[in-house]
């Protein structure tokens, strides 16, 4: 008898993650000169999940034909994917220092102004 389990791209993401070790320093370990480096390979599913975690549904990111036709010719990450693999780099090789944590149900404004052009 076998069994057939089928998982979503988040839970394959989620499961992959689970499998790799991270080695996080506290903030005493860092010292002057330190380094730290994250490597990844952009994959269709890292801009699905991207898009449906952010809300970012651009086109630019998620519509090939319509991709085809901008300045690029083709689907690009959304910019904050990279951001957001410095938040991992920082957070596990290099921890910056949070005054409070975003917890379930907190609700959170980001706010920007233009203060130069």
């Amino acid at each position: 008898m076998s069994t057939v389990v089928c998982l979503s791209a988040l839970e394959q993401a989620v499961a992959k993650a689970n499998t790799q070790y991270i080695e996080n320093r506290i903030y005493d370990e860092i010292e002057v000169g330190n380094h730290a480096k994250l490597t990844r390979t952009l994959k269709p599913q890292d801009i699905e999940l991207f898009a449906v975690m952010s809300g970012d549904v651009n086109p630019a990111h998620v519509d090939a034909d319509y991709a085809k036709n901008n300045m690029f010719h083709d689907i690009i990450a959304h910019g904050m994917w990279g951001g957001a693999l410095i938040s991992a780099v920082l957070n596990t090789q290099l921890p910056l220092k949070f005054m409070a944590p975003i917890s379930l149900g907190d609700t959170i404004t980001v706010r920007v102004k233009v203060i130069e052009k």
